[in-house]
């Protein structure tokens, strides 16, 4: 039964392929040069992004290293002493400028940074992306959120720096101040989610709107722990620095094989 089933495999195979090559000669020549043209710019464009991600990605390692050693020498006292008490009541540090519904939001938008936010986010994307059949998209995000996880836990652990002292906390604290733990979550996994996003859409504007929106949510998350006076200034920066270094060396070594590519419709439900 192999001899026949291989033959009939074999012509079904030859058929394909000159039925695939009438098809190729049926399209006119002007139409292939276009398509070759396209493919080029793709790869072109995609080479471009990579080299310019990398510069950022290499001007963001270069900021937190210049951060870091800054710290270390304790040359960012007085920087922070300032920007932490420009956000106190003169003469009552005890109390955070503005009105008590400003607090409030304080803490409502750190919690956009905090473990239990991040986890039920990133636990419903991975579900969907698993769901459409994104798999791959689904691996980038768990590499990108946990691997910043780790890289900051380590780093506080190897620092070791003090919470601030200067003002009363406004919420519970549990680890080291360097690097900002909520500043380093938000960036990497919002950055990732919109880059994730922006990545299967073709409008210049959604795509712009929609990284925007990703960084505008971090810088409020980092400021806010200013805000509520559990981390220094530098502590934040620092977080800012690592948490998109981590995703965008993430989203580049995840992309770097080809073009964009809009996401694979899943099968409809039955």
């Amino acid at each position: 039964m192999r001899g026949p089933a291989n033959a009939a495999i074999v012509r079904i195979r030859e058929l394909v392929e000159r039925r695939a090559a009438r098809i190729e000669a049926a399209i006119p020549h002007g139409w292939r040069q276009a398509a070759a043209r396209a493919k080029a710019r793709a790869e072109k464009h995609l080479e471009l992004r990579v080299v310019v991600s990398l510069l950022i990605a290499g001007t963001l390692g270069w900021a937190f290293a210049e951060l870091t050693d800054a710290v270390l020498e304790h040359e960012t006292h007085a920087f922070d002493r300032e920007v932490l008490l420009a956000l106190r009541e003169p003469g009552n540090p005890s109390n955070p400028l503005g009105p008590r519904w400003m607090h409030e939001v304080g803490r409502d938008i750190t919690g956009l940074g905090g473990f239990t936010v991040l986890t039920l986010l990133t636990t419903a994307t991975l579900g969907y992306l698993w769901i459409r059949r994104q798999h791959r998209a689904a691996w980038v995000l768990l590499a990108g959120v946990f691997g910043a996880a780790l890289t900051s836990r380590l780093l506080k652990r190897v620092f070791d720096r003090p919470r601030p002292e200067l003002v009363p906390y406004t919420t519970e604290v549990y680890s080291a101040s360097f690097p900002s733990g909520h500043a380093t979550m938000s960036a990497a996994t919002y950055l990732v989610l919109g880059l994730m996003l922006a990545h299967v859409h073709q409008g210049r504007r959604v795509r712009a709107y929609i990284v925007t929106v990703s960084v505008l949510v971090a810088l409020l998350v980092g400021v806010s722990r200013v805000y509520m006076g559990v981390h220094w200034p530098t502590d934040v920066l620092a977080g800012w620095a690592l948490g998109a270094l981590w995703a965008i060396v993430v989203w580049t070594l995840a992309h770097r094989r080809g073009p964009r590519r809009h996401p694979r419709q899943a099968p409809a439900a039955r």
